[in-house]
């Protein structure tokens, strides 16, 4: 089919279109930067539609004759330098997502696969991992990109199509893999981790995806997913220090030996936001990046592996090709 993919540079949008060519979709995309789109996307068979999703009725002409739209993108990475985001967050994430769903349904779409996270879920009362019915905890609503994901879940379960158009909500974890140009916060750790900028290891953990195993289950949504059902696609979990002696492992750099304290690191971290305000200039780390590792989130993915044959692939087979890539790639800024 013919099918129209927001967020297409991005770390889960380049995988997805990737995929879609291999099984004979036709893919229009939509890119803020057609220097970027050329790069990552020059060798597959995608049209490339310039446009921002702060600005929907400039680009929803590009809907006409899709049957499916695929909605990955998302404001976040910007979330993750000082300052308060929310306007941006509540525009795009929400609002934008909501014009655009209305444009897809008026133009025929079937099926409108919306991208949201699983930082809209928490834990169980007993600790254990979060399924699709679990509240967020208060540490994920004081987030604000996890609150706009939020809002958004319930602004989509009660928006009412005027077309018959059917929406499916795939709900990733923390998502890892090659083609991450931006880069994602999982990027930017592999790229610290190979100049070595990471000075020791930090407590917590999250349930980690690899993004092509999203994009497996996002494909097979269009067929087996059910309208306003939601699934969770989040991997397995891992902690900080396991993530760095599987790249110890990979790449043959050692990895940082020393623990550091949750308190020292916020402290750090706090002195970064004040020095990325002071400078702007982008940090490495901010205080709402490390309460969100000390959570340690977990979520259960049963219901997408039964009901969309999803399956998850070894932590190796990720960061071995994540560093292969980097190492074959130039970093193209946006």
């Amino acid at each position: 089919m013919k099918v129209f993919v927001t967020g297409s540079t991005g770390l889960l949008g380049n995988n997805l279109i990737r995929s879609l060519n291999a099984q004979g979709h036709d893919v229009v995309a939509l890119v803020r930067s057609e220097k970027k789109g050329r790069w990552l996307l020059g060798n597959t068979h995608t049209e490339l539609v310039k446009g921002d999703m702060r600005d929907v009725a400039s680009f929803a002409y590009a809907l006409n004759g899709c049957q499916a739209v695929f909605h990955t993108a998302a404001y976040f990475r910007e979330f993750y330098q000082p300052g308060n985001h929310w306007q941006a967050l509540n525009e795009i994430n929400i609002k934008a997502t909501l014009q655009l769903m209305t444009e897809a349904d008026r133009r025929g779409i079937h099926r409108f696969i919306h991208v949201s996270s699983c930082g809209a879920i928490g834990l169980k009362p007993d600790g254990s991992p979060g399924d699709e019915d679990t509240p967020p905890l208060a540490v994920q609503m004081s987030n604000l990109y996890f609150k706009s994901k939020i809002d958004g879940n319930a602004a989509i379960y009660a928006w009412q199509p005027q077309h018959g158009m059917e929406v499916i909500l795939i709900m990733p974890g923390w998502m890892w893999g090659p083609g991450d140009a931006a880069p994602t916060g999982a990027g930017q750790f592999v790229l610290d981790f190979l100049s070595r900028r990471i000075p020791g290891i930090t407590d917590g953990g999250q349930s980690v995806v690899d993004a092509r195993d999203v994009v497996t289950a996002m494909i097979a949504s269009l067929d087996n997913g059910e309208h306003l059902e939601s699934y969770i696609v989040a991997g397995h979990y891992y902690t900080v220090e396991d993530i760095l002696r599987t790249l110890e492992r990979v790449t043959g750099i050692p990895a940082p030996k020393l623990h550091l304290p949750h308190a020292v690191v916020m402290i750090y971290a706090w002195a970064a936001e004040v020095f990325g305000q002071l400078t702007g200039r982008k940090i490495l780390v901010t205080r709402e990046a490390v309460r969100t590792l000390h959570a340690k989130l977990q979520w259960d993915s049963r219901k997408a592996e039964l009901a969309l044959g999803v399956t998850f692939r070894p932590l190796d087979e990720t960061l071995r090709d994540m560093v292969a890539w980097y190492r074959e790639n130039p970093i193209l800024g946006e």
